[in-house]
């Protein structure tokens, strides 16, 4: 390709582009770019004559790309991610100064459980930088990344997008929570007879201990199912509830010695808990940074230095 006919082309546009495909609709891009409808409208038609084709169809409410607006994409996107990484390379970080706003997207266990003293030293480090956190799962998160709502998220992973890249933290030890103290730990028999409290963001009365257990013939009972685990600490005090949650959330429920916890009675696969971001953002200094110090605090190799 002559590369003189890039200057035909216009970054905002292919911006604008990107987000149309992501959202499917003018108001949205408008407020994810911070541009007013008419600049958005305007963009489009502009997009419509360089690339001589309609690009989106609108349906109902939504604007359904055609298909040379999907073959667009694929070559756009990746070049885009380059692009970003070309122009971060022109700029340091200076964490003692920044006033940067960083969006990252934790599970609400690890905000729970490993958040706290991460944030205790960022106030040192970098006092002016903000952090604007969000829930994520393993479902949410693919979608997140890739609108920019988040630009790195902790939590357990499945199916990420195909510029993503992932860095394991930690093997998460499942652990049990409970308020009634005792110098022996509960056995199978006990363990499955107790009412559970489940914590699950879907809604479910199931979860992976439910699955361990049927693996070895046994069933538990939860009488309980909530959203988050911060509600743990209250839910349980007081009754003969239990709870199955990671090691590290549970060891910081447990700080206050109102709840204690101990490990399961019976032998658990390995959960992983993982970093993940995208490409594009794979070089920028401020990104990097970040995501250093989430991996320094948030990590079992961290744990030495960070207890």
């Amino acid at each position: 390709m002559n590369r003189n006919e890039l200057r035909k082309a216009d970054i905002n546009l292919m911006v604008v582009f990107e987000a149309l495909m992501l959202e499917r609709n003018v108001t949205r891009v408008a407020e994810k770019l911070f541009l007013g409808q008419p600049t958005i409208s305007s963009a489009l038609n502009r997009l419509r004559t360089l690339f001589n084709d309609p690009l989106f169809i609108r349906v109902g409410h939504r604007m359904e790309p055609t298909a040379r607006a999907e073959e667009i994409i694929q070559h756009l996107s990746p070049a885009l991610d380059s692009l970003s990484s070309a122009l971060s390379l022109t700029h340091d970080f200076d964490p003692s100064v920044s006033t940067m706003t960083f969006r990252i997207g934790l599970s609400d266990d690890v905000e729970f459980g490993l958040l706290p003293p991460l944030l205790r030293a960022l106030r040192q480090e970098a006092p002016q930088v903000v952090f604007v956190v969000q829930h994520v799962d393993y479902w949410r998160i693919p979608d997140l990344l890739a609108s920019g709502d988040i630009t790195v998220g902790i939590t357990q992973t499945r199916g990420l997008p195909a510029n993503a890249k992932r860095k394991l933290l930690r093997h998460i030890r499942p652990r049990l929570l409970r308020a009634d103290a005792s110098d022996t730990p509960l056995t199978l028999d006990e363990y499955c007879s107790r009412p559970h409290v489940l914590v699950s963001h879907t809604a479910n009365v199931s979860g992976f201990a439910d699955e361990w257990l049927a693996e070895i013939g046994r069933k538990r009972h939860v009488v309980l199912s909530v959203p988050q685990y911060s509600a743990l600490p209250a839910l349980l005090a007081g009754t003969d509830l239990i709870a199955s949650l990671p090691d590290y959330t549970a060891e910081a429920m447990a700080v206050s010695g109102q709840l204690f916890c101990e490990p399961f009675p019976f032998e658990t696969p390995t959960l992983d808990l993982s970093m993940v971001w995208l490409s594009h953002v794979d070089t920028d200094p401020a990104e990097r940074w970040v995501r250093s110090r989430l991996e320094a605090f948030m990590s079992d190799r961290g744990l030495a230095t960070n207890v």
